[in-house]
């Protein structure tokens, strides 16, 4: 079992810069792949980005590609997700996952276990 608990979220400007942390805990976190997804109210939850366990691959969605970034620290058991220029668009609640498995998903049902969502608000 794996728990997780996202921090970071908030009101941020379009063209701002915010940073989302998950926190995990209960077993050996570089034993995981790590992804962030996200969604909004009436949509559904969508990929936005996915880091591999040792940090050397990283994937991200087209719509943020190149403005957000994610990044692990296995030492301190957390995975980030840098967000740079955020639109309106990117308003959601943001979920970091955990997958299990080998490898890396761009899908929510590639992982176990999930963290229960922060909000992030971008105004225009």
């Amino acid at each position: 079992q794996v728990q997780l608990v996202e921090s970071g979220g908030g009101l941020v400007q379009a063209g701002g810069s915010l940073r989302l942390s998950c926190a995990a805990s209960g077993r050996t976190f570089s034993n995981y792949a790590m992804g962030w997804f996200r969604q909004a109210p009436g949509k559904d939850r969508e990929f936005v980005a996915a880091i591999s366990r040792s940090a050397g691959s990283t994937y991200y969605s087209d719509s943020v590609k190149g403005r957000f970034t994610i990044s692990r620290d296995n030492a301190k058991n957390t995975v980030y997700l840098q967000m740079n220029s955020p639109k309106p668009e990117d308003t959601a609640v943001y979920y970091c996952a955990a997958r299990q498995l080998p490898g890396v998903s761009k899908v929510a049902a590639g992982y176990n276990y999930w963290g229960q969502g922060t909000q992030v608000t971008v105004s225009s």
